[in-house]
């Protein structure tokens, strides 16, 4: 079933069917089902679903919070660039998954250029100086690598990209 056309990106409520949600990794399954309003609620996270126009059904979902970068866990290229503050402030993607149903459509796009938008949306109100991933695994890191993602040199499958790099992306 394609949802991409009738689909909306909304901040987790009530009414979405977390239940029946399985994107295949079972860590991202029941972080959905049993922690996420939770966490979301008590302003750790926010999380944001995939659903169709109509339908309480969750196609996909992603969360975003604040974090920080320790300077020395960045690329020297990069860390020449800034001050030299023990922490430069970010945003984490701490969690992006696409239902089982609606893998190979292209929604994990979709859900990351729509969490690039109100980042940059956010910007103009709070400074953050890279978007932050902790891919679950290589498969996913590579997924982060196709929208230029950058490793982190100590930190397997961790990766940022700078907030300027997603401003000039036509989103």
């Amino acid at each position: 079933m394609n949802i991409a056309a009738s689909a909306v990106i909304e901040p987790l409520g009530e009414h979405h069917d977390r239940a029946v949600f399985a994107c295949g990794n079972g860590e991202l399954d029941e972080y959905l089902k049993r922690r996420a309003n939770q966490d979301a609620k008590r302003n750790i996270t926010r999380v944001f679903v995939l659903a169709g126009e109509e339908s309480n059904v969750i196609a996909g979902f992603y969360t975003v919070s604040t974090t920080g970068i320790p300077m020395g866990e960045l690329p020297e290229e990069q860390a020449r660039k800034l001050p030299r503050y023990p922490m430069i402030p970010a945003v984490l993607i701490g969690r992006l998954a696409v239902g089982v149903e609606h893998q190979g459509q292209g929604l994990g796009g979709v859900l990351l250029i729509d969490a690039f938008r109100r980042i940059v949306q956010a910007g103009g109100d709070i400074a953050s100086y890279a978007v932050v991933v902790d891919a679950k695994d290589e498969n996913a890191a590579e997924f982060y690598r196709k929208y230029g993602f950058i490793g982190f040199p100590t930190i397997a499958n961790r990766l940022f990209l700078p907030i300027d790099t997603i401003k000039k992306l036509a989103l």
